[in-house]
């Protein structure tokens, strides 16, 4: 160990490491970087190209992977981002680190690059993403994609009563699907004011079991634009603060109930969102995973709560009897 950390090719990838990803954070926090290719692809593939033109390569990607990954990590703890997509992100930078590196490598043995521990040299392929990260930024034209995430379930209820237990919950309190388990929001209650049309319902989260006491948590407001018992319950959303993921944005929450025989009910929930993070076939999949869980743990309570409202019925009519 005392060896790795006498090796000054060792220390230099670290300090490179934190200058370059550090850069991109300072960049994020100054609002001039997209979350986009410049900053998941470009940037990796420079730090790798400075690291690979230092002579002793025995320690670097170590040194370079596990400084990414403390940075990362180190995201978490003020709430700029969750676990799962620090991994994601972690998995997606690795790889280009490692390309800009074979890159360098290949450049020093046709004699293009030269080996060197001049830190003044190597922070020079950083140029290169100090450019593209405000161009990008001040020339990106907003195009805004709604991506449609639908989940659907059969509950041995009628629609009315599906309606009426998800229309306002006091509190949600079931299992857990899995990345539920690490720091996807978790919603504790969902709150309908007036059941008409122009009504609100405010939906209360709060950090998942991994996530700091404030991280995760927050509200998505729902304004009724569609309204039918046992139907239809259609809801734009007019305001939403869910800390650590300000690249989201959410546009419409909806439930369809439809009839089955004589006594079922199949409960559609679809949800529209927007994300600025790219590339789209990365992140996409992971995004439409997570809120399908999101759906999942509130039809897991859904079912919990009509059993307990029709055992709760059951009883008092048995009472009365």
């Amino acid at each position: 160990m005392k060896e790795i950390l006498k090796d000054r090719s060792f220390r230099l990838t670290i300090i490179l490491t934190l200058i370059f990803l550090g850069t991109g954070v300072l960049f994020l926090f100054l609002g001039i970087v997209e979350y986009s290719w410049v900053l998941f692809i470009l940037l990796p593939i420079v730090l790798g190209l400075s690291i690979g033109a230092m002579p002793n390569k025995k320690y670097l990607i170590w040194a370079a992977l596990i400084s990414t990954a403390i940075i990362l990590i180190c995201l978490v703890i003020p709430g700029l981002s969750g676990l799962i997509c620090i991994v994601m992100a972690l998995v997606l930078i690795a790889p280009f680190i490692f390309l800009g590196y074979v890159i360098s490598h290949l450049g020093k043995r046709y004699r293009q690059i030269k080996d060197t521990n001049r830190l003044s040299v190597l922070v020079l392929p950083l140029i290169p993403f100090l450019i593209a990260a405000p161009t990008e930024h001040y020339l990106k034209k907003e195009k805004e994609v709604v991506i449609e995430v639908k989940t659907e379930k059969i509950f041995n209820y009628t629609p009315e009563q599906v309606y009426d237990a998800i229309k306002s919950v006091d509190t949600l309190d079931a299992e857990k699907p899995f990345l539920m388990s690490f720091d996807l929001p978790v919603p504790t209650k969902c709150i309908l004011e007036k059941e008409e049309v122009g009504g609100t319902r405010t939906c209360y989260f709060k950090g998942g079991n991994f996530s700091n006491r404030d991280f995760g948590g927050g509200t998505i407001v729902e304004k009724i634009t569609e309204i039918e018992r046992g139907k239809v319950l259609k809801m734009d959303v007019t305001d939403y603060n869910l800390i650590g993921r300000k690249w989201l944005g959410f546009k419409e929450a909806i439930y369809y109930f439809d009839k089955i025989g004589d006594n079922q009910c199949k409960l559609t929930r679809i949800t529209t969102y927007t994300s600025v993070l790219t590339p789209r076939f990365y992140w996409e999949p992971m995004e439409k995973l997570g809120i399908e869980q999101e759906h999942e743990y509130v039809f897991n309570n859904l079912t919990k709560d009509l059993k307990i409202n029709t055992a709760g019925k059951s009883k008092q009519l048995h009472n009365a009897g």
